[in-house]
């Protein structure tokens, strides 16, 4: 039984190997974003002769590569919802907050919850579509909404009264 944590970054990822009782297979170590890395990581999983899984934190969109490169390699591979890990890691005593310790405490949770971890399913297509086009056109209403705001302030100072 061997969980690997991994706390994702913008461009890189620093994975720890832990096995119960604490026992430390890898120290955490940076994973660069890039084929290389990646495939650097997979030998790493690979040469374990056990049951092992991969345990991630869901960080927007920056979790997405390393999380689909490992599922076409057929990897287990746990999307923890960032609520859930904080209330983890906020019932430990010690509160320190670096990425090292946060690939620890995220591999931790794989072996606390070893049996309850689901393995991440792609969502269809479509839904994944949707997702990006929401998320366009929220950026666009944030962007009529400001211009509408700039348009109301340049009014107001250069024809006050205007609006009346």
């Amino acid at each position: 039984m061997i969980s690997i944590g991994i706390d994702i970054s913008k461009g890189k990822s620093i994975a720890c190997f832990l096995k119960p009782y604490g026992e430390v297979l890898h120290k955490p170590f940076e994973i660069q974003h890039t084929e290389s890395g990646l495939n650097h990581l997979l030998k790493l999983i690979n040469s374990l002769n056990e049951d092992t899984r991969v345990v991630m934190e869901a960080t927007g969109s920056y979790h997405i590569p390393v999380l689909m490169y490992l599922k076409e390699k057929g990897i287990f591979v746990a999307v923890i919802n960032p609520l859930v890990m904080s209330k983890y890691v906020n019932q430990s005593i010690r509160k320190g907050k670096t990425d090292k310790l946060d690939s620890i405490k995220i591999a931790n949770y794989g072996l606390d919850h070893w049996f309850h971890l689901v393995d991440y399913n792609p969502t269809a297509s479509i839904y994944e579509e949707l997702k990006v086009l929401n998320k366009q056109y929220l950026s666009y209403i944030s962007m009529r909404i400001h211009a509408k705001q700039t348009l109301t302030n340049l009014l107001d100072r250069t024809m006050p009264g205007i609006k009346t």
